[in-house]
């Protein structure tokens, strides 16, 4: 049974930036991204984190690449409407895929009483995927929402073009039962009210 997500749960929203849909950067000429309803469900979780009073944590990326949409410094740098951070609410300056290195991120969550983090946000298989590999190794009780997640295609070594619904799922299967459970938006919207006696949470292999 998965307990009632109390003033202990953080909802963690990751570079929910413009610059995520600059497809042509990330998934190379054909870019292309899937999951268009991923910000709609991050708003609804948004949304219900904040009815319930409970933390919430963003990350913007300043990215160290030249050629990056994720500056800081300019415009698709900035949050998507509808995403700005409200007083109170933590922003996280980062430059690297995880939201845990060279940030006070693990301080922030600490000061607020957090040991269970639930994750959303870009892209699937970098940022959110390294920094569920992190909280899940540092101890939290993590819980990944791949409905309200996004990425894009990947072109291999050998040219070969990955669809993004293909990076995505793989990427939430080697999460899912290692580092986290992967839980509905509807999921963990419900466990704000109670625990669910339906959902259990993913076991480990190791």
């Amino acid at each position: 049974m998965i307990a009632q997500f109390g003033p202990e749960t953080g909802l963690l929203l990751i570079d929910v930036q413009k610059g995520v849909n600059v497809l042509t950067h990330w998934g190379g000429p054909t870019g292309r991204r899937n999951n268009p309803e991923a910000e709609d469900r991050m708003q609804d979780l948004l949304r219900a984190w904040r009815k319930a009073e409970r933390p919430i944590f963003f990350t913007r990326h300043d990215s160290r690449e030249e050629a990056s949409p994720l500056k800081l410094s300019i415009e698709t740098g900035d949050m998507i409407d509808g995403f700005e951070p409200l007083p109170g609410e933590v922003v996280i300056r980062k430059d690297v895929n995880s939201a845990f290195i060279g940030t006070d991120l693990e301080l922030r969550m600490r000061q607020l009483g957090v040991s269970r983090l639930v994750i959303v946000g870009f892209f699937t298989n970098f940022c959110v995927e390294t920094s569920t590999r992190m909280a899940g190794n540092m101890g939290y009780d993590t819980y990944l929402v791949p409905d309200a997640c996004a990425t894009t295609n990947r072109v291999g070594p050998d040219g070969t073009d990955f669809d993004p619904d293909l990076v995505h799922a793989m990427s939430v299967a080697s999460l899912h039962g290692e580092f986290c459970t992967a839980i509905t938006a509807g999921d963990a919207i419900s466990l704000l009210s109670g625990a669910r006696p339906d959902l259990e949470r993913a076991q480990g292999n190791e």
